[in-house]
């Protein structure tokens, strides 16, 4: 996990969200759950969209959450994380983190919501 510690993720994630993401993973494992988002991730540029809940603790690269490319059809996934990091959109910029973004619904909420709209709805 040096990659997490060298930077480039942390342009996504806090240690606490990382943490948090890590611990959701560890619990999906144990059964069914229905975490609320810990992380929004978006392009600036691009209305790409990612609510993501946890990481799969034995894959750390790999995050599971609601993900809406912008194409109208938003579903639940997983996500690889250095290609998320690679993403640019339109006028190249890459992918940020909602800094004020606050979870009011568990992630299959969201996610209804985003199949009745076509796109998350936040």
């Amino acid at each position: 996990m040096q990659w997490i510690e060298g930077g480039a993720l942390a342009r996504l994630l806090t240690h606490e969200q990382y943490q948090q993401l890590v611990e959701n993973g560890r619990m999906g494992l144990a059964g069914t759950h229905d975490p609320m988002p810990v992380v929004k991730i978006f392009t600036p540029d691009a209305g790409a969209t990612w609510l993501l809940t946890e990481i799969i603790p034995d894959e750390p690269e790999l995050a599971f959450g609601l993900c809406d490319l912008g194409l109208g059809c938003p579903e639940l996934g997983y996500v690889h994380l250095p290609e998320l990091l690679a993403i640019r959109g339109k006028l190249g910029l890459p992918v940020e983190r909602d800094e004020h973004f606050r979870p009011t619904m568990t992630l299959q909420a969201y996610a209804d919501l985003a199949h009745r709209y076509g796109h998350i709805t936040v």
